[in-house]
């Protein structure tokens, strides 16, 4: 009997380049496949909630496979957390309705980054956070992440593409992504790597149209003794959106852009007027919500 399972894991992202499968090349889905393979015999291409970039970790990446085999759900945990890498760990696996898709379901997402603000940072946390001890004005950061809460265009945020711009301007439905439709039990497929990474296609499929438009529920800064720690949810999120969110922020932080500047980066849609790409290893999945 086929079941329908949502595994829910986290990862250290440090050493996969990325969830999704690249030939060639170690990542998290193919991970996963291939000691799904090893335990039950099935070649199944588990599909995630989105894609994190290499470097990117996750602490409740969700994941979505068609199964065959009678292992009962709580085995299969300890199972697969006895074959997969220390780097991955599988914290749940359990039956879901058939038309659950970890991607396609999904309602809202928390993502937090971790910026490390001490003088020296420990070799043990250099992998998982981002070292800026420079001066900083700290207020001025947290109240610029205010800005973006709400629905708004995001394109000022998103990674360059495009071909997936040229679609939009033209109204065009936007193509399922071939991995999401290619079907979860037989022979995986093993999608083609073009400019921009396996990551560069966004979340948008769900959201109907082809649109950068997204509702931010909340975007907020915290401090603690050693670390400033961003933490937004959203509806969706478009391809390297939380990151450059951030590095925008640290230049207002800087004093290079004006709080103000904010909602203006938002209204020009144009990926050059906001800041760069804060670095992949302080970005964590938090969780998915469905």
């Amino acid at each position: 009997m086929l079941r329908n399972l949502k595994i829910t894991l986290a990862y250290d992202g440090s050493e996969f380049h990325g969830w999704q499968v690249q030939p060639g090349l170690p990542t998290v889905q193919g991970t996963l496949a291939d000691c799904l393979k090893r335990l039950t015999g099935e070649d199944v291409l588990p599909q995630g909630s989105g894609r994190t970039d290499a470097g990117v970790h996750a602490l409740g990446q969700v994941a979505s496979v068609q199964l065959e085999s009678p292992i009962p759900e709580r085995n299969l945990v300890i199972a697969l957390n006895d074959m997969l890498p220390a780097s991955v760990r599988v914290n749940s696996v359990e039956v879901v309705p058939d038309d659950f898709h970890a991607r396609h379901s999904a309602r809202a997402k928390t993502y937090r980054y971790r910026i490390y603000r001490a003088d020296v940072c420990p070799p043990f946390l250099a992998r998982y956070v981002y070292h800026d001890p420079y001066p900083m004005d700290e207020e001025a950061l947290m109240r610029a992440s205010e800005q973006v809460v709400g629905k708004h265009d995001f394109t000022s945020f998103a990674a360059s593409d495009p071909d997936r711009n040229a679609r939009i301007a033209e109204g065009v439905e936007e193509e399922k992504d071939r991995a999401d439709v290619t079907r979860e039990v037989g022979a995986p497929f093993w999608p083609s790597v073009g400019p921009g990474g396996a990551a560069a296609a966004d979340e948008s499929s769900r959201f109907g149209s082809v649109t950068n438009v997204r509702t931010i529920h909340s975007s907020q800064w915290a401090r603690t003794s050693e670390e400033l720690i961003y933490t937004v949810r959203g509806d969706g999120f478009l391809h390297h959106m939380v990151r450059n969110l951030v590095g925008t922020f640290l230049l207002v932080g800087k004093g290079s852009l004006r709080i103000s500047n904010v909602p203006t980066i938002l209204e020009a849609r144009n990926r050059s007027a906001a800041g760069p790409t804060s670095a992949a290893c302080g970005l964590y999945l938090v969780s998915v919500e469905y």
